[in-house]
């Protein structure tokens, strides 16, 4: 429950500090005074966004701190355990602050922590529920007639089972529709892929298989040069009988070695000329078998030339290097599977999408039975309310259609409409065709007092939707809001003293000034300002001593 609201400079309050109690709160003040101001403040701290002209003329900056028990509010206690914004000082408070400077710019914190505004609103529905002035037009509206039947059926895991089923249904048709508008262009990449996959196919290229070709290319195309050069080398080096490399390199060796023992330097010498020696008969050998073994064949050089030919020659047209060609060949091949596996992808997505609609419409339609069977329970319960509220002859039916044309929405595919007959003899039909504005005010009180039992939220606000009631009908929903108030915490902005006089606790607002400057204040009331109160809302700005009477009356009725 709400226990403690702080509001510094926002919109005429300079400085405000409110403690609040269980039960129910009637907050009451003349027209203009800023009744409204607390709950324009707290919307703030439940995440609604803010502008600069709710700063206070001249401040720097509005600040609003709410002070909450969540002792017996699990989900919130939850909530914020998950959030880790949790308290360890007070385990069974919460603390929200919104600070809004003269620029517009913002920031909020719960328990000391800033937080955006999306988890405000998240905590928000855990705290506190506000009911304002227009929410009796509200229920005009088709959406929010579905979202009551809703809450007081209670399925929520019904309306989720719907909302994913038809999430579900959603992308595989969006995948299904983008894969049928790209079916042309793949039909007309699929036949190039097919004449380009074949043509690679049939040349068959290997990997790596073109530096092997270009490689014995060079070398056939020079076999003839090749071989020369290495025979006659081969004959400078080792056969020349006029004098070979490695003859003259022997003679050397033994002419040196006799003169070995006269000088040890030549030692090291004769050392690198033996091995010049087995180096030259080894170069030998291997030029001599590099010379058998080199074949000039001049079918193999044209097989050769003409293959490597190709290769330049696809390279070209594909726009790729030559050693890249393979590579290219399987990213060709690759994509044109996966082109032709997107056929069949697309034979099982229109199957997927099928079954999908199928088990959706099963979905929506168990969850249409669920709505049909509540809405006779709330339609009832609407009913008795508001006969208590001088409504004696209303009739009220929640109309659940499950209309299989209906456009598919997460919320199913029912039509619902609350209808009422307020008279004897007149035919149901929707709320805007048959109520006036104080009917409207007490059906939709009643909605709201049936969704709270509904509700898990702990402090609920009317903000004056007791507009359009008087008379006796006053005194039946203020009975109503202190019956609410038992349970939870409830706080009504009224002008009404009947409603008033219901509360377990009031709350005055007046407005301050001294010809410059206006100030709101807020001020909880003793039981004789209560007296003095009601006699005014009764009588007016002359309070007589009829209307004090009339006041203790009141109040006398409901202790």
């Amino acid at each position: 429950m709400l226990v403690h609201l702080s509001i510094k400079n926002f919109a005429v309050v300079k400085q405000l500090s409110v403690n609040f109690e269980a039960g129910l709160t009637a907050i009451t003040g003349e027209t203009g005074a800023g009744k409204s101001i607390a709950i324009d403040a707290l919307s703030l701290c439940l995440g609604e966004r803010a502008d600069a002209g709710a700063v206070r003329k001249e401040a720097a900056k509005a600040e609003i701190v709410a002070h909450f028990s969540i002792e017996k509010n699990a989900a919130a206690k939850q909530w914020l355990a998950e959030q880790e914004l949790d308290c360890e000082e007070d385990p069974d408070g919460c603390f929200i602050r919104r600070v809004i400077s003269r620029e517009g710019r913002s920031k909020a914190f719960i328990n000391g922590t800033t937080v955006s505004l999306q988890q405000l609103k998240s905590l928000g529905q855990f705290l506190l529920a506000i009911h304002g002035q227009n929410t009796h037009l509200q229920l005009l509206k088709e959406d929010v007639q579905r979202k009551l039947t809703d809450n007081y059926a209670g399925h929520s895991k019904l309306t989720s089972d719907v909302s994913i089923a038809y999430r579900s249904w959603q992308q595989k048709q969006s995948e299904l529709t983008q894969l049928q508008q790209a079916a042309q262009n793949r039909t007309d990449r699929q036949q190039l892929l097919a004449y380009q996959v074949e043509e690679l196919n049939d040349f068959a290229i290997a990997d790596g298989e073109f530096i092997e070709l270009e490689i014995e290319h060079r070398r056939l195309s020079n076999g003839q040069s090749l071989l020369e050069q290495a025979q006659t080398s081969f004959f400078n080096l080792y056969e020349n009988d006029d004098g070979n490399a490695l003859s003259i390199i022997q003679t050397s060796m033994d002419n040196l070695s006799a003169l070995e023992e006269h000088d040890a330097a030549l030692s090291p010498i004769l050392t690198l000329l033996n091995d010049a020696v087995i180096q030259v008969e080894e170069a030998s050998q291997e030029l001599r078998a590099y010379c058998d073994a080199l074949e000039i064949d001049p079918l193999r050089l044209q097989q050769v030339e003409s293959r490597y030919s190709k290769a330049m020659e696809l390279a070209r047209k594909h726009g790729v290097e030559p050693e890249a060609l393979y590579t290219f060949h399987q990213q060709l091949v690759d994509e044109y599977t996966a082109l032709n596996q997107q056929e069949s992808q697309l034979e099982l997505l229109e199957s997927e999408v099928k079954h999908a609609k199928q088990h959706y419409a099963q979905v929506a339609e168990i969850l249409s039975e669920s709505r049909q069977s509540a809405a006779k329970d709330f339609g009832f319960a609407i009913e008795q309310r508001i006969k208590k509220m001088n409504m004696e002859h209303a009739k009220v039916w929640v109309d659940v259609h499950f209309n299989a044309l209906k456009a598919p929405s997460a919320s199913g595919l029912d039509d619902i409409s609350v209808k009422v007959s307020t008279n004897p003899g007149q035919d149901p039909d929707r709320l805007d065709k048959v109520v006036s504005g104080g009917e409207l005010s007490r059906i939709g009180l009643a909605i709201q007092v049936i969704a709270s039992d509904h509700n898990t939220t702990p402090t609920m606000i009317f903000d004056e939707v007791d507009t359009g009631i008087s008379g006796p009908t006053a005194s039946i929903v203020g009975e109503l809001l202190r019956t609410l108030g038992a349970d939870n915490q409830v706080m009504c902005v009224t002008h009404l003293p009947q409603v008033a006089a219901q509360a377990h606790n009031q709350l005055f607002v007046t407005k301050l000034t001294d010809g410059e400057s206006t100030e709101t204040r807020m001020l909880a009331l003793t039981e004789q300002d209560r007296v003095d109160e009601l006699a005014r809302l009764l009588a007016g700005d002359k309070v007589t001593d009829a209307a004090l009477a009339n006041a203790r009356e009141l109040l006398k009725c409901v202790a």
